[in-house]
Parts: structure tokens; C-alpha cells; sequence
């Protein structure tokens, strides 16, 4: 790419390798809300230095272990209330049934969702915990774990705000952790905002679990969700605050940047999904922000023009399930996997199956894992193609 193809000297300066301050950055999208064409030329420049044309996606099934919570997020439908039907709380027969599904499947992630410590809020989260030998959802997640991995599947856990010493224990058994920052700005918990009643999402209690993280070594996935209600600038400083977390610790392995969606039985309803363009501009923006970053969208919140977003820069589709649900989005069915790789040809990639941690993560991984790890991976580190078929 030559400078002579871009108008902006700022944008020609990080085609030859400088890094964007925060300033920089609000100049960039100022300057896109006119025409994005020059930024998603900069930030397929470096997707490709830097990660090729290779997509990868994580052939995973989705444990709803449970989903009681103790927040209440204006957006979500992913919790429940006793006695809905939709109401999950999964045995230790439940879960053993699913990884023997999973397993027939070549399923290499095990992913394990929780609500937000609901034993501290439900009477019924304290007895189903107790009834299978548990006194906190973190001791069961530590089993469920085990379960899995004995299976031959790899865990990744999304459980909110853990301590440092829940995370350290489950280290044993996750090969990754995650934790979705969402966004950095607290007023987004202000009155008749999305986080107003969800203590777990004030940005300083996240990026402390991400820090904690950090000094534990774990690879961690973390990301922002896109059209609830924030700005620009918010958005920007966000993914700053990743960057920060990364550049002091080197232990965010992906970035998700989901767009977000209205559901109908939520207060924000009513509330407009981000225009397609306006989340592709900040897609780029991550891209050239964090040019080394593995930066994923989940192909089913965008079922028509997923692959359109390998022009913005982005080299992951992120877990895709092949037996269970969204449970998240349930209303959005996963792409089938073969579609995927016939999307990523038809653009001019190629793609391939990870586990659920990053090739270049796996020095953080405890040893026995890798060593589990490496039976069924190739020289990358990635899945190898027999297994992934």
C-alpha cells in the first residue's frame, strides 16, 4: 500500500508502523463519519501484516450453567428469574451428557456461563449448589471444568467479576478466561442508563479482574458491546483501557466487539441497533488502535454481512456451536461452519479451527493443559485439520 493512495498523513503514518494516540483516534473517526474508505483500507493493511489471511473460530458448545443473576441489564435476556421457563441450572449429569454430545461433534470448547454470583441473591441458586456438593458457583465451575477436560474439551469460563483466588483456581482447568469490559465510561451506571441496576459492570470493578488477570497470567478474552447508548469517544477510551490492560501484562488474547441487538421483553426495547457502518468504523478503529490484536465479531448478530467485516479488519468469528445455542442471542441461530469457510474462500481466506486460547497464548497455559492441548493440534498450535473436520 503506498502513501499515495490515503488523503490523511495520520492515517499514512500508521500504515508505516506508528501507533495512534487517543487524540488521534477521535481525529480518525471524525474524519470517517465523512467516508470510512481510507480507515478500512488502513485497517485491512494491518490485519494482513499482521495476521495474514487467516480467520480462525473455536468449534465450541455453550454450558448455560446457570443463568440466575444478581444484575439486571437493561439489554439482556440472558438472565432468568425462578421459575421462568427459561430458567437454567445444569447438573453434574446434565453436564457430563452435554460433553458426550460435544465430544461426537469434535467440539473443542467447552464454555462455561454463569450469571452474576446468583447464590448471593437466589434461594434456589444456594439449593441447587448445595444438592450437587457446592457451596459457591465458582467451586461448581472448578468441576464442571474437570468434567470437561476429562472429556478431552477445553474450558473457557464467562462467570463476571471473579477474585483473584477464584481465578486462580480455576487456571488449573481453563485454558482462558473472559470477561467483557463492555465499556470504560460510569455513565453508562448512571440512573436510566443500561448498567443503572448492575453493579458488576462499573468499568473500575472490571478492568480489576482484567488486571488481576493479568498478574495471574491468564489469557483472557475481553470486548465492548456497541450501541447501548454510549458515544464515539466513549467507545474509543474503552478500547484504550484494553490497551493499557495489554501493554502492561501481554494478556488479552481477542478483543469481541458485539453489536447490540433489541430484545423484546428488555427496557431498551425500543432502542435502535447500531447502524452497520457506524460498528464497522469502530471495528477498524480496534484494528489500527491494536494492530497485533486478535480481534473478533460474532458472525450470528450480523447473519447477512458477517464476512463484510473481514474489510474492517477483523481475523476471528469467535466460538461457533454446532449443537447448542446462543444462549446470550438466542434469537440469532449460529451460522453453519461450512458456511463460514465458503464466506472466508469466496473474500480470499482461509479458515481454521482454534482452541480457546490463541497459538501465541499458549506460554501462559499450565503445562498439563498444552500437554492435553497438543494431542489433537498441528505445528500452529491451532487445531489440526483431521481432528477439525
Amino acid at each position: 500500500m503506498s502513501k499515495l493512495i490515503l488523503s490523511s498523513e495520520l492515517l499514512n503514518s500508521l500504515v508505516d508502523g506508528r501507533t495512534p494516540s487517543k487524540d488521534d483516534a477521535y481525529h480518525i473517526y471524525q474524519d470517517s463519519e465523512m467516508d470510512p474508505t481510507d480507515l478500512y483500507k488502513v485497517s485491512q493493511f494491518l490485519r494482513t501484516k499482521n495476521k495474514g489471511t487467516r480467520v480462525t473460530y473455536s468449534r465450541k458448545v455453550f454450558f448455560n450453567l446457570i443463568n440466575l443473576c444478581r444484575d439486571t441489564c437493561s439489554y439482556c435476556t440472558y438472565k432468568s428469574e425462578p421459575g421462568q421457563a427459561k430458567v437454567s441450572m445444569l447438573s453434574k449429569n446434565d453436564i457430563t451428557s452435554l460433553v458426550n454430545v460435544a465430544k461426537k461433534q469434535n467440539c473443542t470448547e467447552a464454555l462455561f456461563v454463569t450469571g452474576e454470583r446468583p447464590e448471593q441473591k437466589y434461594q434456589e441458586a444456594r439449593t441447587w449448589l448445595k444438592e450437587n456438593g457446592f457451596s459457591s458457583t465458582t467451586e461448581y465451575l472448578v468441576a464442571a471444568s474437570e468434567i470437561a477436560l476429562e472429556a478431552g474439551l477445553f474450558p473457557h469460563t464467562n462467570a463476571g467479576n471473579l477474585t483473584k483466588d477464584e481465578m486462580r483456581q480455576l487456571k488449573d482447568t481453563n485454558v482462558s478466561l473472559g470477561l467483557m469490559l463492555e465499556n470504560s465510561s460510569e455513565r453508562l451506571s448512571e440512573e436510566g442508563m443500561p448498567h443503572q441496576f448492575a453493579p458488576s459492570k462499573n468499568p473500575k470493578a472490571r478492568i480489576k479482574v482484567l488486571q488481576n488477570a493479568g498478574e495471574l497470567k491468564i489469557p483472557m478474552t475481553t470486548g465492548l458491546l456497541v450501541g447501548i447508548g454510549e458515544n464515539p469517544h466513549e467507545l474509543i477510551d474503552s478500547i484504550y483501557a484494553i490497551k493499557e490492560i495489554h501493554d502492561k501484562y501481554q494478556n488479552i488474547q481477542e478483543i469481541i466487539l458485539q453489536n447490540f441487538q433489541p430484545k423484546i421483553d428488555t427496557p431498551m426495547k425500543s432502542s435502535p441497533m447500531p447502524q452497520e457502518r457506524y460498528f464497522k468504523t469502530l471495528v477498524a478503529l480496534t484494528r489500527i488502535i491494536l494492530p497485533d490484536m486478535n480481534i473478533q465479531i460474532p458472525p450470528n448478530l450480523s447473519p447477512v454481512s458477517y464476512s463484510s467485516f473481514l474489510s474492517a479488519g477483523i481475523n476471528d468469528w469467535g466460538g461457533i456451536s454446532p449443537i447448542t445455542l446462543d444462549y446470550v442471542n438466542p434469537e440469532f441461530p449460529w451460522p453453519r461452519i461450512n458456511d463460514v469457510n465458503t464466506n472466508c474462500a469466496d473474500a480470499g481466506f482461509h479458515l481454521r479451527a482454534r482452541f480457546p486460547v490463541y497459538p501465541e497464548f499458549f506460554h501462559m497455559v499450565n503445562s498439563d493443559l498444552v500437554s492435553k492441548m497438543s494431542e489433537i493440534a498441528d505445528s500452529d498450535n491451532l487445531v489440526s485439520s483431521e481432528y477439525a473436520k
